[in-house]
């Protein structure tokens, strides 16, 4: 695996309410990235949303940025971006509308980049909602919730998403009942994988380590179950 810091790019990516702040990172055994550039073509890529932007929320939240990081150690380029109005990005909070819309703008300009590649798509809190609900348009080839804010959604509201997904909650949530989170995951058929994490708090202070392997090990899974699928064709 990559154990070292990736190459980074600001870049500032079209979306439907004005210009999305966004950094590319790239795993350090890739050629760097560009803005006015294409890439080598990787055979995935990560788009990351971050968590409420009301509340202080934004693409450089250290859940978020681990969550890039796992990407990036499964040599996976990453898209990390503000929603709407935080940080440089145009626009105002939309309640999570404008935020879906944000999310897919940001997975088209990644589309386009590396045409071809797969989609992992990620989020914590607010932004695993987010993409979650962006998914059914977006088709990822693998989700990744993280604490996502389930009160906010039914789970009779959404579609499951036709790929490999996984939710990771800890049970020691202050801001998200990890009970919610079991009953939404067992709305869905078949439910997605759930890891519960045993005396883990909505921001995972001190357990970041943990929240990478696991999701280092989802997408190691995934990735060897499309190759055996691709093996069968």
């Amino acid at each position: 695996m990559n154990q070292h810091p990736p190459r980074a790019a600001a870049l500032m990516i079209d979306g439907p309410a004005g210009k999305l702040e966004a950094l590319l990172e790239q795993p350090l055994a890739q050629p760097p990235p560009l803005a006015d550039s294409q890439d080598a073509a990787p055979a995935a890529f990560g788009v990351i949303c971050h968590p409420h932007p009301l509340y202080g929320g934004t693409m450089h939240n250290k859940v978020v940025y681990t969550i890039a990081r796992a990407c990036q150690e499964r040599a996976m380029p990453t898209l990390r971006f503000n929603f709407r109005g935080v940080g440089a990005s145009a626009g105002s909070y939309d309640e999570g509308r404008g935020e879906i819309q944000d999310t897919l703008a940001v997975i088209a300009a990644g589309r386009a980049r590396w045409p071809g590649a797969a989609l992992t798509l990620a989020g914590f809190s607010f932004g695993a909602v987010v993409s979650l609900m962006a998914a059914a348009a977006a088709a990822p080839s693998r989700l990744i919730s993280v604490a996502p804010a389930v009160t906010r959604v039914r789970a009779a509201s959404i579609a499951r998403p036709a790929c490999p997904w996984l939710i990771m909650q800890g049970d020691a949530d202050e801001l998200v009942d990890a009970r919610d989170v079991q009953t939404f995951a067992a709305g869905f058929s078949p439910p997605p994988q759930l890891l519960l994490l045993p005396g883990v708090g909505h921001f995972f202070h001190g357990r970041l380590d943990q929240l990478r392997d696991a999701a280092i090990a989802f997408l190691a899974a995934a990735e060897k179950a499309a190759a055996g699928r691709r093996g069968a064709d």
